[in-house]
Formats: C-alpha cells, sequence, structure tokens
C-alpha cells in the first residue's frame, strides 16, 4: 500500500470530504491545498447529465476565460501563404503548411493547438491518427477552422479553451493557476460554469449539472455545490 505523504496528510486534513463547498469556498481552499514546487494548474470537474453517446446530447464548445489559463500556449497555424502574415502578427509560435504538415507524420506535436483554414483541412484531415487522440485536431466547433486565422490565434493565447464532454459524461478543463488570486479563479470558473449551463441539450432530462470538482495537479479534489451556482 502506497504511504501519504506529509504534505498530502495536511492537504487532506484541511478538506471537509462531506461537505460541497461555495465556489469561493473552493477557490480559496485549492490555493491552500496546492504544495507543489511549481505554479499548479486548477483543473475543474463537472459530471452532466447528458448520455455523450447521443449526438443531440454531446457537450462541446469553447469559452474565453476571463483572466486567461496562465500557460503560454504554443499555436501552430496551418495556412495558405496569404494567410501567414496575418497568423505571425497575431503571435502564432509557428507558421506554415507543407513542412509542418511532414513534421507532425515524423512525430512532431510539440505544440497546444492547432488552427488552420477550410481550404487546407483536406490535407490536415490526413493527420486525424497522430492529431486525434492527442486532442490536437482542428474543428470548426471550436473555432480553430476559420478564414481569421489571426482573431483565432488571439482569442487562444488570451484566454480561450476548448472542453468536450467524455464518454463518461464528465467536462474537464483548466481555469487557472494555483498563483491566481482567489478571485480570478472563482470569475474564469463561473464563466465556464454558466457557458456549460447555456450549453444543456434540450434532450438532457434531470439534473443537468450533477457533480463539480475542483483541484489543483496532485492536490485532493474539493466539492463545490453546484445547486448553488444552478440558483
Amino acid at each position: 500500500m502506497a504511504r501519504i505523504s506529509k504534505k498530502r496528510k495536511e492537504a487532506l486534513a484541511k478538506i471537509d470530504a462531506e461537505k460541497a463547498y461555495t465556489l469561493a469556498e473552493a477557490c480559496n481552499l485549492v490555493k491552500e491545498v496546492s504544495t507543489t514546487k511549481f505554479d499548479a494548474s486548477v483543473d475543474v470537474s463537472v459530471r452532466l447529465g447528458v448520455d455523450p453517446r447521443k449526438a443531440n446530447q454531446m457537450v462541446r464548445g469553447t469559452v474565453a476565460l476571463p483572466h486567461g489559463t496562465g500557460k503560454d500556449l504554443k499555436v501552430l497555424v496551418l495556412c495558405t501563404p496569404d494567410k501567414e502574415q496575418e497568423a505571425k502578427d497575431a503571435g502564432a509560435d509557428y507558421v506554415g503548411l507543407d513542412e509542418y504538415i511532414d513534421k507532425i507524420k515524423g512525430g512532431w506535436t510539440d505544440i497546444d493547438v492547432i488552427i488552420t483554414m477550410p481550404a487546407v483541412m483536406g490535407k490536415v484531415g490526413a493527420l486525424g491518427r497522430i492529431l486525434g487522440p492527442r486532442g490536437l485536431m482542428p474543428n470548426p466547433k471550436t473555432g480553430t477552422v476559420t478564414m481569421d486565422v489571426g482573431k483565432a490565434v488571439t482569442e487562444v493565447k488570451a484566454g480561450k479553451i476548448d472542453f468536450k464532454v467524455d464518454k463518461y459524461g464528465i467536462i474537464h478543463a483548466s481555469v487557472g493557476k494555483a498563483s491566481f488570486d482567489s478571485v480570478k479563479i472563482e470569475e474564469n470558473t463561473d464563466e465556464l460554469l454558466q457557458t456549460l449551463l447555456k450549453m444543456k441539450p434540450s434532450a438532457a432530462k434531470g439534473t443537468y449539472i450533477k457533480s463539480i470538482y475542483m483541484s489543483s495537479t496532485m492536490s485532493p479534489s474539493i466539492q463545490v455545490d453546484a445547486k448553488s451556482l444552478i440558483a
């Protein structure tokens, strides 16, 4: 049986496993129990009352976090030459087409987001087996397949994230860093939750948001009172 470290014991002692905290309380607490030497990510897991196997209950979209994610995302833009300067001016880290497609085929995936254009999706689609499992495949629904590549890069760099319900009906998203003050974490989380509420599928019956848990990298999870947020 694995031993529990002293720091984890201290973190567990601060959390009442039977209590559902308010969002503000959870945001304060997640900072207290984050003990990593690096700046840990703060993540939220939301279990939805949907059946993701049914197309009319799939929940997928994007949200612009008001305070960003705290991460310096590496963005690759796969585009035609006439759009390259627009992408570079917006702050894209890598811009091109065929040379990067060849690099990806060779195993290079040292990027966080790929943005492309409808006109080149034929070439990008061939990378599905590599990009799909890594969550890097561009998709019109997340705004990463667009003619306005400059705007897309700017939004991603500013803190726009995409989310998709997994096969268990859970949304996983990063809402900031442990170094953020608790108000910023709270406002980012609330923006995500309000977006999810607006996206409730009409086919979903019963309780929509079943549970919400917040944690930082390597910290215990904290239950958030979903009912108070919905109200």
